[in-house]
């Protein structure tokens, strides 16, 4: 339930590229409608079934449309249209002048064969002396003259079935042969199929007999003349007049032979064709047309009458007379100031996202998370902004002290906004959002240059107090900062203004400094808030993260010791390597922390954890223990959910294995099974490979680390032939494609790795108690990182490689 709950997150988060615009406009209304609240906001802000509390009565004359009454007529109108349906009546003069011509042409070849056969042998043609014809040469010649039409009919078969429009198997045509294409063939066809096409036949009758009772409207297409039609039973449908081919042809056809019979219904049912069909877009028009036509009902108002009565219960038709009268009597400045305004703030947030938010594709997580983000924080301090003015407002009216709405608005902490938005994107966001907030701020309050300033200056100076903030306390630091700053920018602001009051300035400086401390109170409140709604993680809570007194920390100090001697060692790596690419080394270090925790549930499935020296997997089958491995990763993600490490955290730990090989069993099932019988995707990680540099730190310090154990007499030079080439290995497998780390990063890392590792397995002086008690060197790796044996293997083989290999990594 929780992955489906991640997954869905992730789709809402995954928005496409219009967001953005989707955003800008949410974040132009709340602007406008801030700096000009009657857009919404209206003088008589009644709900149905409201209690009123004064008479409302019309001004002045209006008219006021009763849109329910307009819409049903124009619904009664739409549906009294019926459907319409055009009728080809020309169809079946059309095929029956084609069959005419197919059989005539037919007719014709016929008798120019007759015609041009001689009937008689001519006597000079006979060899020897001329003799008196014989009956034997007659019948000679008329079985030539015979087969010459014949071929010459055969040769016409193209011709006639094109003509006809359907194509004929040989049987048939030959039957027409020997009926020599007669006009009684053609009359029954042609009798027949205007028969059932005068009927009139549609596609799909059930369908056509869907249409209201009604009826339809039957359009004939040469006359253009209209029928309205309300039987529609009475119209055949395409299978139904296959049917009454064989029907109506019974008693015509019964003095014919049975193959000339068939021949004639399968013609007929070949030439049909609906000729009733539907007209959509006609239809459509006359809907349209008729919809046109209704006229909006209106009542008119008059002067001086009662809307609404005070005491009564507002009802649906007063609603609808109070909103015509809200819209036809409202000042029609305002909407010009207000497109001015929106077409401002408009062209304002273009230009600083093509100038400053673009940074936001480079920073970790959704592009279109961070946006959302970035407009709630926004939206939120606009809405404060616009309350605190209200509030401001109405306070300095009541006030005794000489305390004006100036001197409210310096104790409102606009600046959380800018302080908010740097603890979670840094300076290069937080900056272009200080000035748009300052912006803002000052247009909603109508307020002078000065403050705008004072506004600026604010902002910016809270998101730099607060960069690489790691403590609590460091908000209320930024915060008394902040107090100091406005009291100075309100008596320059006091001074520029020429307005010298003792008790105005001592009032406004107090409000000032209440207002920067407040901003450090309001961010270090807000910033929790944001970590859970969106699934950021902020370096407070790394820190946190990163105690070793930790419940999950010290269940995998007592459970799985093996395991957490490797995480905090992987946690080590990954920190010094990320200072070198210039990566988060914080995060980094708490991802290799967790990243192994799922091994909790099964740790004696992990070389690294069993004391008895006894492995589990010997008695497993391959797949099986391929499953174990590639759990753990699934149980440290829920793990990782329920004591709520963080989005950052969870992902690392899906993706520190990508979708790499687990290539010890995958041998070991080849081995067993044969290399054709064993799936390969079967031994890998399903991955996501890593997203982050972070992600990806951890992915090669994992490898590292637990193939360094296997080494034997782990020297200098070893451990940097096993960094380098288990890093070219990940790289080559495509591991590291979609986390940005490049060439020269890949170089750094492996000189981090290596002078941490050599560091870890230096060499002792061995004093002869420690032979004894340590028996020799020993031997210790993590099941799932078996392959590392394989690559000391190859070792000998990958120094003798060309000089076009990947390039030695870790080397000064």
């Amino acid at each position: 339930m929780k992955q489906e709950k991640q997954k869905n997150a992730g789709r809402y988060h995954s928005l496409n590229d219009y967001f953005k615009w989707l955003l800008l406009g949410v974040i132009t209304l709340t602007v406008t409608v801030s700096i000009y609240p009657s857009l919404i906001v209206k003088q008589h802000a009644y709900l149905l079934g409201d209690v009123v509390d004064a008479d409302v009565k019309a001004p002045k004359d209006f008219l006021f449309e009763e849109k329910a009454a307009t819409e049903s007529h124009v619904q009664t109108a739409v549906e009294a249209v019926r459907t319409v349906y055009d009728h080809d009546t020309t169809l079946a003069e059309e095929l029956t002048r084609k069959i005419k011509d197919a059989f005539e042409i037919m007719q014709e070849t016929i008798q120019e064969g007759m015609s041009t056969a001689p009937d008689v042998i001519d006597p000079e043609a006979l060899p020897g002396p001329s003799e008196p014809q014989t009956e034997a040469d007659r019948l000679r010649v008329k079985t030539e003259r015979a087969e010459q039409v014949k071929k010459a009919l055969w040769d016409k078969k193209p011709e006639f079935e094109k003509k006809l429009g359907i194509t004929l198997n040989n049987g048939a045509f030959s039957i027409l042969e020997k009926e020599g294409f007669s006009n009684d063939i053609a009359q029954y066809i042609t009798k027949i199929l205007s028969e059932i096409l005068d009927n009139g036949v549609v596609a799909n009758k059930e369908i056509f007999l869907r249409e209201p009772d009604k009826g339809i409207t039957l359009r004939q297409i040469d006359e253009k003349n209209e029928t309205i039609v309300t039987n529609l039973r009475q119209f055949y449908g395409l299978d139904q007049s296959m049917v009454m081919v064989r029907v109506i042809g019974q008693p015509l056809l019964k003095d014919l032979n049975y193959n000339l019979r068939n021949l004639i219904v399968d013609v007929v049912q070949n030439l049909i064709h609906p000729n009733i069909t539907l007209n959509k877009s006609e239809t459509e028009d006359r809907k349209k047309q008729a919809a046109s036509e209704i006229k909006p009902i209106f009542y008119k108002i008059k002067a001086g009458e009662m809307l609404l009565r005070e005491g009564e219960r507002v009802t649906e038709l007063q609603l609808l007379k109070l909103k015509a009268l809200e819209s036809q009597f409202k000042d029609d400045g305002i909407y010009a100031k207000s497109l001015g305004a929106a077409m401002v703030i408009i062209s304002l947030f273009i230009v600083m996202h093509l100038l400053y938010l673009s940074h936001l594709k480079r920073l970790p997580g959704s592009y279109n998370r961070n946006l959302l983000c970035i407009t709630c924080i926004f939206i939120f301090f606009v809405g404060i902004a616009k309350v605190a003015a209200i509030f401001s407002e109405s306070l300095a009216m009541g006030a005794a002290l000489s305390i004006n709405e100036t001197t409210l608005f310096y104790g409102i902490p606009i600046g959380a906004g800018a302080m908010t938005i740097c603890l979670f994107f840094g300076m290069e966001i937080a900056i272009p959002f200080a000035v748009l907030m300052a912006i803002c701020t000052a247009v909603v309050y109508h307020i002078r240059f000065e403050i705008l300033i004072y506004l600026l200056l604010n902002g910016t100076m809270a998101a730099y107090w607060i960069q690489n903030c790691r403590e609590r306390k460091v908000f209320i630091k930024a915060g008394l900062k902040l107090g100091l700053l406005n009291i100075l920018l309100v008596v320059a602001a006091e001074i520029y203004s020429g307005n010298l009051s003792g008790m105005r300035l001592v009032w406004g400086t107090v409000f000032a400094f209440t207002g920067g401390v407040g901003i450090g109170i309001v961010t270090s409140g807000l910033s929790p808030l944001i970590e859970l709604a969106f699934g950021y993680t902020t370096d407070i809570t790394l820190l946190e993260l990163a105690n070793l007194d930790r419940p999950i920390l010290k269940r995998l100090m007592i459970e799985v010791p093996g395991t957490y001697h490797h995480s905090m060692v992987v946690g080590t790596m990954v920190e010094a390597a990320a200072s070198e690419i210039g990566a988060n080394p914080l995060l980094a270090k708490v991802c290799g922390y967790y990243h192994d925790i799922g091994k909790i549930k099964k740790p004696l499935y992990f070389v690294e954890n069993q004391e008895d020296g006894i492995n589990r997997h010997d008695k497993l089958a391959t797949s099986m223990s391929s499953l174990i491995l590639i759990a753990h990763v699934k149980d440290g993600m829920e793990m990782a959910r329920e004591n709520k490490l963080g989005q950052a955290i969870i992902d690392t730990i899906e993706q520190h294995h990508g979708t790499s090989l687990i290539q010890y069993f995958y041998d070991k099932a080849k081995k067993q099974k044969g290399e054709h019988n064993v799936k390969i995707e079967d031994f890998r990680y399903p991955g996501p490979r890593p997203q982050t540099r972070e992600a990806g730190l951890v992915m090669l310090a994992d490898a590292l680390e637990a193939a360094s154990r296997t080494l034997e007499n782990p020297t200098a030079s070893r451990i940097q032939r096993l960094v380098q080439e288990l890093i070219n290995k990940i790289f080559s497998d495509g591991q590291l494609d979609n986390c940005e780390l490049t060439l020269k990063d890949l170089h750094n890392i492996a000189r981090s790795f290596k002078k941490i590792l050599t560091g870890i397995h230096h060499h002792r002086i061995e004093y002869p108690e420690t032979a004894l008690l340590t028996g020799g060197n020993g031997k210790n790796g993590s099941t799932d990182r078996k392959q590392a044996g394989q690559i000391q293997n190859s070792a000998k083989t990958t120094e003798k490689k060309s000089a076009g290999h990947l390039r030695r990594l870790g080397q000064s």
